[in-house]
């Protein structure tokens, strides 16, 4: 007798092998047998015309600060994820010093978007180490696995104190230190160090990042830790000013050290050939015997604007802003009425605002042939004709006319849709071409993170919807070649031994799908973080049932009430 016997689904099985028509039998939360007909069991899940996958592995997401609180990590565990990681972009909680929390959540609000209220009012800080930040973490029952990752900000601040915040140079001493607590966090469980060089991180108050321009012997010297523990993947997150020397370092901690090193990877519209540059540093570095790998979106990252987001193309605009302070009804009535908003369209733009908003802020107030109505289902792949310039240009509006009525019309919560990174109309696909590079890793949905502008957390979803069933305007992808992205490939690389593929003796986490009814909800803003912290959720049909460690979490969309997830360390799969 069988704990769950899946009967008469299309079995696509993480392996990138053919779907196969055949049961799933679970016993406890192990994997018994796939394929043949199944005995006789406790639950039968009747799955006939339905798809039946492992479950999602969302190996780039921040909910550093939210697993400490909330057992369902919504949204991704709405979207399939049965496992995920957190500790990227070199952002994080631990190691913590008490002296230090309110910078580091200010440094995750400032890069990440996740409102400091909450943070403040969320986190526990029953921690101070990395490994006891793990066993925190451990404590919280949950929904769904998660695992983290070494952050370099906060391990920098945590070893240097002020001299890390002014950006210093670390000196050999501390280069030992930051190397020793790397090398504690991955014994006790890690799955690696991250950090990033970027400008477009940076904290509220506009200040580079701690680890922003850390020379490369820092870099090197910290990652000789994954080498003496033979474990571990070093991450990186940057704007590749100098290609040539990014690379120097980065190919030289392949070699020492003989563990993964990824970088994050996204076309760039006004220099369409930086993305191949990239990827063919990644081949040479492979050719040369140095494990690297590129890690890319499955869609063009772009931000959701609306009336209650944290941009809009209006933000620049002071009386605009000032409305922003009222409550949500009396705020729509206002914007509604005929002198406000010829006020608003006729106001100039604010060089104040413009000097304390993120840089993108003048580009979403001026670039309305980059700006997209959102739609629903949502489309994140418009055509050039649906920008709201092409739209306004077909009547007697202006474009920021268009977008104002468009935005105040209805309910007040439509959505638009402004690409940054992957989206360049015409016959040029970077995503699509990205995905299919050798040597390229699917991630980048930052679930929990960017919580008043983007809501990727779906892109697992997003991934058969659009890539596999409804592409209309280019090639579509392979199913069996999606779920495998998704599943055993990110599983594989991080080292989650134990899942990702549909296979006797693996981890019991299973998807059931209906590809007819899966379809992705416009993403809303809610208020349900703590002290009321704002966040867009988006929300999907279509998921059947899914399973974590041989107990359903969802089934039809509704949580059962299981939490059967845990945190998982590395090297003790």
């Amino acid at each position: 007798m069988h704990d769950i016997v899946i009967k008469g689904g299309s079995i696509v099985d993480g392996s990138g092998a053919a779907a196969r028509a055949g049961d799933i039998a679970i016993n406890g939360d192990r994997i018994v047998a796939v394929g043949d007909k199944a005995g006789p069991a406790r639950r039968v899940i009747d799955a006939d015309g339905l798809l039946v996958t492992p479950g999602w592995v969302d190996i780039h997401t921040h909910y550093d600060g939210q697993a400490t609180w909330d057992p369902m990590l919504a949204p991704s565990s709405w979207h399939g994820s049965t496992t995920i990681l957190f500790g990227n972009c070199g952002v994080g909680f631990a190691p913590a010093r008490p002296e230090h929390r309110a910078g580091l959540i200010e440094l995750m609000e400032g890069v990440e978007d996740i409102p400091g209220i909450a943070l403040t009012e969320g986190l526990k800080w029953d921690w101070e180490s990395f490994p006891d930040f793990l066993d925190a973490l451990e404590r919280q029952p949950r929904t769904i696995d998660i695992g983290a990752q070494m952050p370099h900000h906060a391990l920098r601040v945590y070893v240097m104190g002020e001299r890390a915040i002014r950006r210093e140079t670390a000196t050999a001493d501390d280069i030992a230190q930051m190397c020793r607590l790397t090398e504690e966090s991955l014994r006790a469980g890690g799955f690696g160090f991250t950090t990033s060089r970027t400008d477009q991180h940076k904290t509220p108050a506009g200040d580079m990042v701690p680890g922003r321009y850390s020379e490369a012997d820092e870099l090197v010297g910290i990652a000789q830790a994954l080498g003496k523990v033979g474990a571990g993947a070093f991450g990186f997150t940057g704007d590749f000013e100098d290609e040539d020397s990014e690379f120097v370092w980065m190919n030289r901690i392949g070699r020492e050290t003989g563990r993964p090193v990824w970088f994050l990877l996204t076309d760039r519209s006004y220099d369409p050939k930086r993305w191949r540059r990239l990827m063919n540093g990644v081949h040479q570095a492979r050719a040369n015997g140095v494990p690297m790998t590129a890690q890319v979106a499955g869609r063009p990252v772009g931000l959701i604007l609306g009336l209650f987001t944290s941009l809009t193309p209006f933000s620049i605009r002071p009386t605009f802003r000032d409305l922003a302070k009222l409550p949500i009804d009396e705020r729509l009535r206002r914007l509604r009425d005929p002198e406000v908003r010829r006020a608003i369209l006729n106001e100039p733009v604010s060089e104040t605002l413009l000097n304390i908003l993120p840089p993108l802020t003048q580009q979403i107030a001026t670039r309305w042939d980059r700006t997209y109505l959102l739609g629903d289902p949502p489309d994140y792949e418009p055509p050039a004709d649906q920008s709201i310039a092409a739209l306004a240009a077909r009547t007697n509006q202006t474009p920021a006319e268009y977008c104002y009525d468009y935005l105040t019309g209805e309910d007040g919560t439509r959505m638009l849709f402004f690409p940054v990174t992957n989206y360049v109309t015409g016959d040029h696909e970077p995503v699509r071409e990205m995905l299919g590079e050798p040597n390229t890793l699917l991630g980048l949905s930052d679930g929990g993170a960017h919580c008043g502008v983007i809501c990727d957390a779906s892109v697992p979803s997003f991934m058969l919807t659009h890539w596999v069933r409804d592409r209309k305007r280019g090639a579509r992808l392979p199913l069996e070649w999606v779920v495998k992205r998704q599943t055993s490939e990110t599983a594989a690389f991080f080292g989650f031994h134990d899942r990702g593929l549909l296979k006797a003796g693996m981890k019991a986490d299973v998807n059931v799908i209906d590809m007819e009814r899966l379809r992705l909800h416009v993403p809303k803003i809610v208020n349900d973080l703590p002290a009321g912290g704002k966040r867009l959720i988006q929300k999907v049909d279509g998921y059947r049932a899914t399973i974590v460690s041989g107990q359903p979490v969802f089934e039809e969309g509704n949580a059962t009430g299981a939490i059967p997830g845990k945190l998982v360390r590395a090297g003790r799969i």
